[in-house]
């Protein structure tokens, strides 16, 4: 993982996000979905008793390549 800062805007947009996770190892992306999974425990330890999902209609976000 690259530590580093940075004070420019652009990097803030979904696309250089999306750019930046890119770049990561498999392990990495796990390392990275296991701390917010975690984080989200600690919001709320009830998720984990949430069965049967359901996709919630017209929520879906479209990315573009640029």
């Amino acid at each position: 993982m690259k530590i580093g800062i940075s004070h420019d805007r652009a990097e803030e947009t979904f696309e250089a996000k999306a750019r930046w996770f890119q770049t990561l190892t498999d392990a990495e992306r796990m390392e990275y979905l296991c701390s917010y999974y975690d984080l989200a425990l600690s919001n709320n330890p009830r998720l984990r008793d949430l069965k049967d999902a359901q996709p919630i209609e017209g929520r879906v976000r479209v990315l573009s390549k640029t």
